[in-house]
């Protein structure tokens, strides 16, 4: 089978508003990136994602667009897009657009046409019901954001349909007239010189027709549907019919879908190469952690535990196994929708950051796959630490706040809480230098920024043994053939460690990852004792057929000969 240019990828996250300023308003922009080009192109990435840069009222911080065909002021404009592509072309790195298929904006001109005019022609192109009896609720679905999907139309008895903000109205994907338009603001970005795609929340493109009710939910409340609005078997026919037409244009066009919700097997279905459907997709199932220790009557996904290293073994394995014909999973510890993972799973006291920081990416990014960085992480970034509970812009986060209040936790434990599990904290700005406000602006960032002189571009650029540049070996190392196709093969091993081997024709490399924070000890060969090794933090040795892994230690081992 042929190589694919995306199957080699090494993909760097940009939340555009938290990376560079230049205009001194406290919000990032397309300029800043530009301007910043060098510094990625010397990580050794070769994609750059930009979350939604639209014309939007920024509701849900860009996934709510209003205009598909403009930049919103606050980023810049269309030459300074064109610029950022150009140049980023230029350096051999390829520009993947945040592609929001599910729902628009309420400000979208589609939606208020539709709204002020029931007999419009874009009236079928949301989601409409009327009301069951007089003041009830078409149905008992929750929003993923608190609250009905339904929201009521003033003086009028019907609702429309939102399975995010109520401001975010979703598609009617049945109607073709939609299909057509979403194709038509692809083919636009397309001709602009956009390589790739990721499909926001698509796998809710199809609901469940007639809407009925969960079963065995009490009278009054509401209850999560996934079963009627998460992939269902329509989505299958919309994508590929969506793909099929956007891959007439380029056809090496990169799609990578949302499945938050997919286990492996949807994600197989999804990415099935005899079909036009993505090309891979990103699942948020991949962590699951160890929920003894949170309270049960709170949002266990708003509680900071740890992961559970034995159950992560077998979804991973899964994953590699199962994928291994595209070339294997997307790969990533973080996003925009999580907290950082030096915060998260790795170790924030002062001796170990380093060296869980460089053991997890080594874990993650040397299996078969595509590496997915968010921006800062190369750093060590940690989470922002929040000192109001009201600076909160999640949804989830108010709505933990309001429970765990009743319930009685004091609002510093509400923020502890906050500050360790929210997707807000994931959002600071990016740490260039030691400056005010870490070289991001001149005035303060809209999101904070962590003041930490040590994890800074600055800094670390010029630390032989930082974590910035261990991650540009490690990604270096990544784009050969060995971790890029070689065959992904996990040890057997306790839980205290993950170790993995990579192969391809005469060549193999062991990756042995230290998963605590006490030095451990592992038996080796003595290939892998007369090996090479290839990449390691800090404190680790090997003597007499043991390989001695410092806390949090990890290293890669090429066998001798290979």
């Amino acid at each position: 089978m042929n190589q694919k240019w995306w199957q080699s990828a090494v993909v760097y996250q940009i939340y555009p508003r938290s990376f560079q300023d230049t205009n001194d308003d406290g919000i990032g922009d397309i300029q800043g990136i530009t301007q910043r080009l060098d510094y990625i192109h010397s990580l050794g990435v070769n994609v750059i994602w930009l979350n939604p840069i639209f014309i939007s009222p920024q509701i849900d911080n860009g996934y709510d667009i209003s205009n598909y065909y403009r930049i919103d002021p606050i980023f810049g404009t269309m030459t300074d897009v064109e610029e950022l592509i150009e140049k980023a072309h230029q350096l051999g790195i390829k520009i993947m657009f945040d592609f929001v298929l599910n729902h628009t904006s309420d400000q979208h001109p589609w939606f208020q046409e539709a709204l002020h005019d029931p007999d419009s022609l874009y009236r079928d192109y949301y989601l409409w019901a009327d009301e069951k009896e007089t003041g009830q609720l078409p149905n008992n679905w929750a929003s993923f954001f608190g609250g009905s999907v339904w929201e009521k139309v003033p003086d009028r008895k019907e609702y429309y349909f939102h399975l995010f903000a109520k401001e975010m109205p979703d598609l009617n994907w049945k109607n073709p007239e939609v299909r057509v338009a979403m194709l038509s603001i692809a083919k636009f970005w397309l001709a602009k010189g956009v390589d790739a795609f990721r499909l926001d929340a698509f796998i809710h493109i199809a609901k469940e027709k007639n809407y009925p009710d969960v079963a065995n939910v009490p009278e009054g409340e509401l209850a999560i549907a996934e079963e009627f609005y998460s992939n269902l078997p329509e989505v299958h026919e919309y994508l590929s019919d969506f793909i099929k037409e956007v891959r007439r244009v380029k056809p090496d066009v990169f799609i990578v879908g949302e499945a938050a919700s997919a286990d492996v097997d949807l994600a197989v279905a999804y990415t099935d190469q005899t079909k036009d459907e993505c090309d891979a997709v990103i699942s948020f199932r991949h962590f699951v952690e160890d929920e003894s220790q949170k309270d049960p009557l709170l949002s266990a996904g708003m509680q900071k535990g740890p992961l559970d290293y034995h159950v992560f073994k077998n979804v991973m394995v899964e994953w590699q196994v199962k994928l291994a014909s595209i070339g294997g999973p997307t790969l990533y510890w973080n996003n925009h929708d999580m907290a950082r993972i030096a915060s998260r799973f790795g170790d924030e006291r002062q001796e170990y950051r380093k060296n869980s920081s460089k053991m997890l990416a080594t874990l993650m990014y040397l299996q078969k796959g595509i590496p997915f960085i968010l921006y800062g992480e190369e750093l060590g970034m940690l989470n922002l630490k929040m000192k109001d509970l009201a600076a909160y812009e999640d949804p989830g986060a108010v709505r933990f706040y309001e429970k765990a209040t009743s319930i009685g936790y004091s609002d510093s434990a509400i923020l502890e809480m906050l500050n360790s599990s929210s997707k807000d904290v994931s959002r600071g700005a990016m740490q260039w230098d030691a400056s005010d406000y870490s070289g991001f602006s001149k005035v303060a960032p809209w999101s904070g920024v962590n003041q930490s002189k040590e994890d800074t571009v600055a800094t670390e650029d010029i630390e032989k043994n930082s974590v910035l540049n261990y991650y540009r070996k490690m990604i270096a190392l990544k784009k050969t053939s060995l971790f890029t196709t070689g065959v992904f093969q996990l040890q057997e091993t306790s839980d205290e460690f993950y170790c993995y081997t990579r192969s391809i024709e005469d060549s193999t490399a062991n990756i042995y990852c230290n998963l605590t924070d006490t030095p451990k000890q592992i038996t080796c060969s003595k290939a892998e004792q007369a090996g090479d090794i290839l990449l390691e933090n800090d404190g680790n040795y090997i003597q007499n057929q043991q390989i001695h892994l410092a806390p949090y230690g990890c290293l890669v081992i090429k066998l001798k000969g290979e």
